[in-house]
């Protein structure tokens, strides 16, 4: 699900909060209108948590998955929701068939330079084709923004993976617009994460997704050390309810384009 791993994805870590993940990509498939045809690509299926609801929503068309995960391919397959599954690094992925769908759920975050990354998928698409995305825009939050600020005061500048980043709502628009009708909203969800004796919620949640690049930075006892740093950011910014559980606000950005 990541251009650039370092290592693998942890397939386990990721589905521990899989309702809670999978109802954003739900909404933006809801949002899909009639697209014309040509197979539906799941672009960084992941796991491929979403491959029943497309084959439920397009049960004629034929649905490929793309990612460059082998363990989150393997969890995909299990799913047999998918005709076709290809190992390949999203970030310069072309299509063999022009789709009538390109679908990315909370994908395309972890790729650069998305002002040629969106022209160039849309060039992908026919006539009507849509392009539909999902990616958090959480990194302002005390979430996301704890593990950048713990890993520099305590290791400084030290090099640092590329993390997840998007560009502004405004932005994606005036990229967007000049090639069809865009559809541009965010939501922000408030989520219930449960108690965990592993750590604060709030850790749990981000660990598996944005903290990779910042845990794949250090050796055991310096990771030891900046868990603990941000888990003093987290009580204070997100305090445990009496039964151990957190409310967790998480916002995320979503777009359709249907090319002209």
């Amino acid at each position: 699900m990541t251009p650039d791993k370092k290592t693998d994805w942890n397939p386990g870590a990721y589905e521990r909060f899989r309702g809670l993940r999978l109802q954003p990509a739900l909404d933006l498939l809801s949002a899909v209108g009639n697209v014309p045809e040509g197979p539906v690509v799941d672009l960084g299926c992941g796991n491929g948590a979403v491959g029943e609801a497309l084959v439920a929503r397009f049960p004629q068309r034929a649905i490929v998955g793309v990612d460059n995960s082998p363990a989150m391919l393997a969890k995909a397959a299990r799913t047999q929701a998918y005709s076709d599954l290809h190992e390949a690094d999203i970030a310069i992925w072309q299509a063999d068939t022009l789709p009538g769908l390109i679908y990315s759920n909370a994908a395309l975050q972890w790729l650069g330079d998305h002002n040629t990354l969106m022209p160039r998928l849309v060039q992908h698409l026919p006539a009507e084709g849509v392009l539909a995305v999902q990616m958090p825009h959480q990194n302002p939050a005390p979430s996301h923004q704890g593990w950048q600020d713990a890993f520099g005061a305590l290791f400084g500048d030290r090099p640092v993976g590329k993390g997840p980043d998007i560009l502004t709502p405004d932005a994606y628009f005036d990229l967007l617009s000049p090639f069809g009708e865009v559809r541009i909203w965010e939501t922000e969800y408030l989520q219930q994460l449960d108690p965990s004796d592993l750590g604060h919620p709030v850790r749990m949640f981000t660990e598996s997704t944005f903290a990779r690049p910042f845990l794949e930075a250090v050796n055991a006892p310096e990771k030891a050390r900046l868990i603990a740093a941000y888990e003093e950011v987290m009580a204070r910014a997100y305090p445990l309810r009496p039964d151990g559980s957190v409310l967790f606000a998480f916002r995320r950005l979503f777009f359709t384009l249907r090319k002209a």
